[in-house]
């Protein structure tokens, strides 16, 4: 199982969140996943269309904000921390990450 972390270095990588953090970040999860189940629910019914996108569009903005929350913790430990321990690439990594959400 060791050889399974030396052969892909970006497992070994984490981030150590605090209890408040992660019950947060949980929370805002299963409220999204409660509302794709509502959706699920509503396909299953035969929902009207537009009622269907307007909550996939809530569940879009949710998942956005979720993203910014997440985005704003890594950048003030993860980016910061590794930019002052000389690890540049990090920026790279970074600008990989906001176009993939940028999409």
């Amino acid at each position: 199982m060791e050889d399974d972390n030396k052969a892909c270095p970006a497992c070994c990588k984490t981030t150590v969140r605090t209890e408040e953090q992660k019950r947060k970040l949980l929370n805002r999860l299963s409220r999204i996943e409660g509302q794709v189940r509502g959706i699920k629910k509503m396909i299953e019914n035969d929902a009207y269309c537009n009622d269907v996108l307007m909550q996939a569009a809530a569940v879009s903005s949710a998942m956005g904000a979720f993203n910014r929350e997440v985005l704003r913790a890594h950048l003030k430990s993860c980016v910061i921390r590794d930019i002052r321990d000389g690890k540049d690439e990090v920026a790279d990594e970074l600008m990989d990450t906001l176009e993939r959400l940028m999409r």
